[in-house]
């Protein structure tokens, strides 16, 4: 359906039922006791004749009903006609009104939350859509045939001789896995993912078995990027590996959430990444990108979720202000932090991240009362969730101060 017949048809819609919703009003205003009474009356009326006809009453008590009939059934008809005026628009328009907010707050909900132009898909059919995404990937070969980003020129004179030299080296030893990882790390560096790819690989395969989680989920990450940011079957096959190894390994955990929201899985990458966010550590490289996509990807999802708010921590100037310091001087100054941070959460709560900082914070400088205090205040603020509470078992524990 074309768009202006999809809103030619919304309008006339809403326009009928807005008319048969101001009818329906307007037909019940109209109903009242008054007019109810009238009919009852009349009915009766025309019972006192049909009982006068069958002699059921005589002449004399049937004048005697008509006229006390006829008295209520003019009463009626003259209270009737006091009400009706007074009332006629007074309830109609009020009413009238919230028919037309309520029709506009629902084109407004549907314009805001619904896809205009796109017809129905059913779950069925997204989650089959998603799963021929999934088959469809381009292989690793594929993506990398793609990739035009330039490489990164070094000025450094010296750095590129020790290159040329690495490089040499590798040709003549290509089985020195120290030489393979100087290479790797120093490849990507100059932004050449493809060739920091085929180091990295041959070591992962002069490794073996003895190869970790870290390893594996290492050389995915630099597949992805050799593939502009594709999660290609080879590089998936790395992340599978890594999660067996160590299912919390966290690059491969944010890896595998990126392709399942490349393939329009938004609730498998939720799932995925929410953890990651809570974990942390705040610096941790993963944790912007997925702050930056986790709340679109959770209404992408249909999960009612709120992305936390950032804590608050030292500004840039405070960094430099610290290097400049000397150590009991910059001692100082972490304390007057931690003491900021405390009072801010005491007074006013915060996210539980926050509060692991501090319990963290209070440990490492030996403080353990006040890690015990921030301790019990967090576990009473997040009585009732369990994520915050593992986060904060964790902060406590690493703290030692778990009870």
């Amino acid at each position: 359906m074309q768009v202006w017949l999809f809103w030619a048809a919304a309008a006339g819609i809403t326009l009928g039922v807005a008319v048969l919703l101001v009818q329906a009003l307007r037909r019940g205003e109209a109903v009242t006791d008054n007019e109810s009474a009238l009919k009852v009356y009349r009915d009766q009326l025309a019972e006192v004749d049909r009982d006068l006809a069958r002699a059921v009453l005589s002449p004399a008590e049937a004048d005697r009903v008509k006229t006390e009939v006829s008295r209520r059934l003019l009463d009626a008809d003259r209270a009737l006609r006091a009400v009706a005026p007074a009332n006629t628009g007074t309830h109609i328009l009020p009413a009238a009104a919230l028919i037309v907010v309520a029709l506009a707050a629902s084109l407004y909900g549907y314009l805001r939350l619904g896809a205009p132009g796109y017809g129905d898909l059913p779950m069925t059919d997204r989650l089959a859509l998603a799963e021929q995404a999934y088959q469809t990937r381009p292989s690793q070969a594929q993506a990398e045939s793609e990739n035009t980003a330039p490489l990164v020129d070094p000025t450094d004179a010296t750095f590129l001789d020790l290159m040329t030299k690495l490089r040499a080296a590798i040709v003549t030893r290509p089985d020195d896995q120290q030489g393979l990882a100087l290479l790797a790390k120093n490849e990507a560096s100059l932004g050449n993912f493809i060739a920091a790819r085929k180091a990295q690989e041959h070591l992962i395969d002069l490794l073996g078995a003895q190869a970790t989680a870290d390893d594996h989920a290492g050389l995915a990450q630099t597949m992805i990027f050799a593939a502009n940011g594709k999660v290609t079957p080879e590089a998936e096959k790395h992340l599978i590996r890594a999660l067996e190894l160590n299912p919390r390994q966290p690059l491969a955990r944010y890896f595998s959430g990126l392709m399942f929201a490349e393939i329009d899985r938004p609730d498998r990458a939720f799932a995925l990444w929410e953890p990651l966010l809570r974990e942390g550590p705040a610096d941790a490289p993963w944790i912007a990108p997925i702050r930056d996509m986790l709340q679109d990807t959770a209404d992408a999802a249909g999960i009612k979720y709120q992305l936390p708010s950032l804590g608050k921590g030292p500004t840039s100037q405070d960094m430099a202000a610290a290097q400049d310091m000397t150590p009991e001087q910059r001692q100082e100054m972490i304390k007057g932090m931690v003491e900021q941070l405390e009072t801010r959460l005491n007074s006013e709560g915060g996210p539980v991240e926050d509060w692991a900082k501090l319990i963290n914070a209070l440990g490492v400088l030996g403080d353990q009362p006040r890690a015990k205090a921030a301790y019990a205040k967090a576990i009473a603020q997040f009585k009732s969730d369990d994520a915050a509470l593992g986060q904060i078992e964790a902060a406590a524990s690493q703290a030692g101060v778990t009870p």
